[in-house]
């Protein structure tokens, strides 16, 4: 379930927003524990879409190997604890790391599933 309604509801019902102060996505008059939610929502979308897109094409040439599933599964890792820390505590530099340790390991998928496209001799499935 998503928190956005939840909080933004509460923030209007409380008299804190108004809706027309999310008329075109979030005005300045939005306090940032009301816009919190919807960012951590964007960030999911952002940086994934280079995974999505590396998933797509391992299934569609089907090549991978325990390398490319245990990177997969990192990254999954990665933004989880990327969302946790936006959500729960929002310590800036543990984004950070937690998002640039998303970047190195959909880069280090791309370049597994190059060298198995490339026919790398000790990447087959």
């Amino acid at each position: 379930m998503s928190l956005i309604p939840v909080v933004r509801i509460r923030a209007a019902r409380s008299g804190r927003v108004r809706a027309k102060d999310f008329r075109y996505s979030e005005s300045p008059l939005v306090p940032g524990d009301v816009s919190l939610p919807n960012r951590a929502y964007m960030n999911l979308l952002e940086l994934p879409v280079l995974f999505y897109v590396a998933c797509l094409a391992v299934l569609a040439t089907k090549r991978y190997d325990v390398w490319i599933l245990s990177l997969a599964w990192a990254f999954v890792a990665s933004r989880i604890a990327h969302s946790l820390i936006h959500l729960l505590y929002y310590d800036v530099l543990h984004r950070l790391v937690a998002f640039g340790i998303g970047v190195v390991l959909t880069a280090a998928i791309w370049l597994r599933l190059l060298l198995l496209a490339l026919g790398d001799p000790e990447a087959s499935p």
